[in-house]
């Protein structure tokens, strides 16, 4: 690969790759701030080393991870073994070693390393890219992000989620019996879908995502809910985003818990050989005698969701979302996906899916 220059507006190109907490960290993820990427090549080379503290010494406050967070990229395996890259809140080193990333990037073009590329990309909250500059430009890079107005608002508008949130789905009695399902025969608790190798596998993780589910084997109920759905939703999701939707996956009643610290941190909903067939998620409150657990989109800025009771919210799978914690009180909601089969077909065709067939 040549190296590539890029301009303002690109869009940066998503990677896994793994870092010193994660086997497995998701780039995407980190959307909802100004995210720096600094190709850095060795933090044992003296340029590098220059350049680092500038960022992590004399600008470190730009960092705290909530506005502005900073990737380290490092193909030195020495960083990591000589404890070079330390990860602290806004910083994280990213080992490339196979140069996987680095190549995506431009910074290598070809085998010989010694020309690695090294330089800064700052990119919005988007991850659309804001500057590019050599890694030797460190303070105006520090100053160019020390300007910028806060993530939640990057770009001067009060900008909302391409969401629909449409009222009276369920009416108020189906909501209570769903509810009363879940009271009466149990729950257990919600993990959520980790590729690892080429594989799909369950995962849990406390600290990612708090959640116990009961799952709806009451055929008169899930009857009921496919009608509902049918009847007063579907119709409106063609109207907002021209979707026939003609399968529905997951009879679920979620309880988001304050007692047991309730929520879901930002994660997208089809990143997964098994998930990619998802076009659009269903979140309908049963509930609203609680607080906190509302529904955020970080690459939309800071505004919060929440349907009525009995009402939706829809969105494309595709969208970062977070569940943020239930502070008071018990959120309990259903949450079914929608597709059609044109999204079977093309998730059937994936590369990795047909490997895992």
């Amino acid at each position: 690969m040549q190296s590539r220059n890029f301009h303002t507006g690109d869009p940066a190109p998503w990677f896994v790759a793994r870092s010193i907490e994660q086997r497995r960290f998701s780039f995407d993820t980190v959307a909802g701030r100004y995210v720096v990427l600094c190709f850095l090549g060795s933090a044992g080379d003296a340029a590098a080393s220059a350049a680092l503290h500038v960022a992590l010494v004399k600008h470190r406050r730009l960092f705290d991870g909530t506005n502005a967070c900073l990737l380290a990229i490092s193909i030195d395996p020495e960083d990591e073994r000589q404890g070079r890259l330390r990860q602290s809140p806004g910083i994280r080193p990213i080992w490339d070693i196979d140069q996987t990333i680095s190549r995506l990037y431009g910074a290598v073009a070809g085998d010989d390393l010694s020309r690695y590329r090294r330089f800064w990309l700052v990119l919005d909250p988007m991850l659309r890219v804001l500057r590019m500059e050599p890694l030797e430009h460190a303070e105006a890079v520090m100053a160019f992000v020390a300007a910028l107005p806060e993530a939640g608002i990057h770009d001067g508008a009060d900008r909302r989620a391409p969401i629909l949130v449409l009222p009276r789905v369920f009416e108020p009695d189906f909501c209570r019996h769903l509810i009363g399902l879940y009271r009466s025969h149990g729950s257990e608790q919600s993990g959520f879908m980790l590729e690892v190798d080429g594989h799909t596998i369950p995962a849990e993780d406390m600290l990612f995502k708090q959640r116990r589910d009961h799952r709806i084997e009451h055929e008169p109920t899930r009857i009921a809910i496919r009608e509902r759905i049918q009847a007063r939703l579907l119709p409106e999701v063609w109207k907002s985003f021209q979707f026939s939707a003609t399968r529905l996956e997951r009879y679920i009643v979620a309880c988001y818990d304050a007692g047991e610290g309730g929520h879901f941190q930002p994660h997208r909903d089809n990143t997964t050989s098994v998930t990619a067939h998802r076009r659009f998620a269903v979140t309908i409150n049963l509930n609203d005698d609680y607080e906190g657990g509302d529904l955020r989109f970080p690459e939309f800025g800071l505004h919060r969701y929440r349907g009525p009771v009995g009402g939706a919210v829809v969105f494309s799978c595709a969208l970062l979302h977070e569940v943020t914690p239930v502070t008071k009180g018990i959120r309990f909601a259903t949450l079914p996906f929608l597709y059609d089969e044109a999204a079977v077909r093309q998730a059937n065709n994936r590369p990795d899916q047909a490997a895992n067939r």
